[in-house]
Order: C-alpha cells, then sequence, then structure tokens
C-alpha cells in the first residue's frame, strides 16, 4: 500500500464530509475495504462516498447488512457490501463478488477483512477506531493520490 493518511472526525457530518471528499481520491472502479467495530462509521462514510460520486443522496445510502449489496447509480456505480452476517467464504462467494469485482465501479465492503482470501490485493483499506463520543480516528491505506 503506498499511502497512508490519518483523520479525525467528530461528528457524522464531518464523517460524511471525509466521504465526499475522499470519492474523488478513490480508484475507479476500485475496491475499498470498510473495516472496524460496529458503530465506527463505516457506514457513515460510505454515504458520503456514494454521495461524492454523485451516485445517491446521503440519505438514500443505508447498510446493507440484511440485503448484502446495495447498488447505486444508474446505470451502476458503486455496490456498498456487507459481509457481518456471513459465517463462512463460501457464503460470501456465492454473493457474486467476483462478478462485481468486474463491474466499471467503485465496490465498498463492509467488514471484508473476514474473507480476504476472496478479495483482490489492488484495494484500499480504510480503519475506523472509536475515538470518544461521536469522535473517529480514520486510517486510510492503499494505491490512491488523495485530493483533499
Amino acid at each position: 500500500m503506498n499511502s497512508d493518511q490519518r483523520f479525525e472526525t467528530a461528528s457524522e457530518e464531518e464523517t460524511r464530509a471525509l466521504g465526499r471528499a475522499l470519492a474523488g481520491s478513490l480508484p475507479h472502479p476500485g475496491l475499498v475495504l470498510l473495516i472496524g467495530e460496529l458503530g465506527s462509521g463505516k457506514t457513515t462514510l460510505a454515504k458520503g462516498i456514494v454521495e461524492g460520486l454523485g451516485a445517491a443522496r446521503a440519505e438514500d445510502v443505508s447498510s446493507p447488512t440484511f440485503t448484502l449489496i446495495h447498488e447505486y447509480g444508474e446505470p451502476v456505480t458503486v455496490y456498498h457490501i456487507d459481509l457481518y452476517r456471513l459465517e463462512t467464504a463460501e457464503e460470501a462467494r456465492r454473493l457474486g463478488l467476483e462478478d462485481v469485482f468486474e463491474q466499471p465501479a467503485v465496490v465498498l465492503i463492509e467488514w471484508g477483512e473476514r474473507f480476504p482470501e476472496l478479495l483482490p490485493q489492488n484495494r484500499v483499506e480504510i480503519r475506523f477506531r472509536h475515538a470518544g463520543g461521536d469522535s473517529r480516528h480514520i486510517e486510510i491505506a492503499g494505491d490512491l493520490a488523495l485530493k483533499l
């Protein structure tokens, strides 16, 4: 991974704003893993990224925890995937991830670190940590040119 950037956000709006700012720096097509514990800001950042890419309004983006995959844009320009509820790599494989990775889209995967053997090595990883209250530490690693 070529670049490391660290940010701290103090609210959901700041986390969404960071996502909007990052959107133009992400590889397109490309894979982005959103890694962190429950409630650490993964979906909130995804809302900003989707909005920043012009694929949907932030309020139309929700966690794909139960549906597993959400598609945004017409044609689809963002896939938002959540692997939290899956138990095995075989379950994840049956989602058709290989087909998704071949699409001309940004692929955001929450909990992607659970099945690294299924994911391309060329990716951006964004890690989240609670920093007290609504604050989050966000670390971005990957081969991207940040334009913030």
